[in-house]
């Protein structure tokens, strides 16, 4: 599986295209939509910080509320340093801005394995209003552990996340934020992390407004799942998401036969390898309660050795 889809929505509001379809008039109000600025990636002549000056140049940005960066040129043999030094270099420009969005790209400009990222940090330093941050693509990203203290919601979407990454995320001091997610991945894509890595995030220490939790698209979605069994984050979640990776049922017993999930508001498994005797073990003791359960198994398919040893997939690998 593969991104197939740009973002619709950012910070709530409805994303639109720099500079639009000629049939297309502009937003009135800068701060009705979430500008996505992009190069054309058939155009040699002008690289993602030429498009950006030009946006600067058309749009008021003193009243941008979102961002959206799309694709750059070769994102798949480079990163965005630049498109991040331009960001932080305009930050006075953006007294509004409170969502950005780095790496916008489908599977027709770069496959999520395939883009390059950076350390993403600077924007979190140079924008101390921004409240949501989305990042996509794992190769070469960086973050380090840094404190910010209005950051309500974390996305990062990998086919493999570092564990650097993870270590970061969880030893930063991140006190406002509310939803944090994480695509773990596989190894064959960077995805390196362990359970250990992510014990900083599931104490809670860190993070004492978190609310919604995202471990998905994991290949050691069983140990992620029977780990989050006993982890005291839990207990102030109101939604727990354990989707997209390869979930069996030795993960989701572990994670039943753990603390009680009945608080939850939502429990998110889509995309799974649970057998159907689980799947009804799960709706008897979670979804009778109230809990709105998601187990749509998509389209989650294993293949097999000669021998009957079962492949598995995450949802999103390259």
């Amino acid at each position: 599986m593969t991104i197939g889809d740009h973002l619709d929505v950012l910070f709530g509001l409805p994303a639109y295209t720099f500079p639009g379809p000629e049939h297309q008039p502009r937003p009135v109000e800068p701060e009705s939509v979430a500008w996505r600025v992009t190069s054309d990636v058939y155009d040699a002549d002008e690289d993602w910080t030429k498009a950006f000056a030009r946006f600067c140049s058309a749009v008021d940005t003193t009243r941008v509320k979102a961002l959206i960066v799309g694709a750059w040129q070769e994102a798949y043999d480079t990163d965005p340093s630049d498109v991040v030094e331009a960001l932080v270099a305009a930050r006075h420009r953006f007294p509004a801005l409170r969502a950005v969005f780095l790496g916008d790209m489908v599977g027709e400009e770069c496959e999520i394995s395939w883009i390059n990222q950076t350390d993403v940090t600077p924007l979190l330093t140079a924008f101390p209003a921004l409240e949501e941050l989305g990042v996509r693509g794992g190769s070469g990203l960086l973050f380090p552990a840094v404190s910010h203290s209005a950051l309500r919601s974390l996305v990062i979407e990998t086919g493999g996340l570092p564990a650097e990454v993870v270590r970061g995320v969880g030893g930063s001091d991140l006190p406002a934020l509310v939803h944090l997610d994480l695509w773990l991945g596989t190894p064959e894509y960077g995805g390196d992390s362990e359970v250990a890595d992510l014990e900083p995030i599931l104490s809670g220490a860190r993070l004492p407004s978190l609310r919604h939790l995202a471990l998905r698209n994991s290949e050691i979605q069983d140990a992620v799942a029977a780990a989050v069994a006993s982890a005291p984050v839990v207990a102030r979640l109101e939604v727990l998401d354990l989707s997209m990776g390869v979930l069996t049922d030795e993960g989701a017993a572990a994670l039943l036969g753990g603390q009680p999930l009945t608080h939850l508001k939502k429990l998110d498994l889509h995309y799974h390898y649970l057998s159907d005797p689980l799947q009804e073990r799960i709706r008897r003791t979670v979804e009778t309660a109230g809990v709105e359960v998601d187990l749509d198994r998509d389209d989650a398919e294993e293949d097999a050795d000669d021998d009957g040893t079962p492949w598995r997939y995450v949802a999103v690998g390259e």
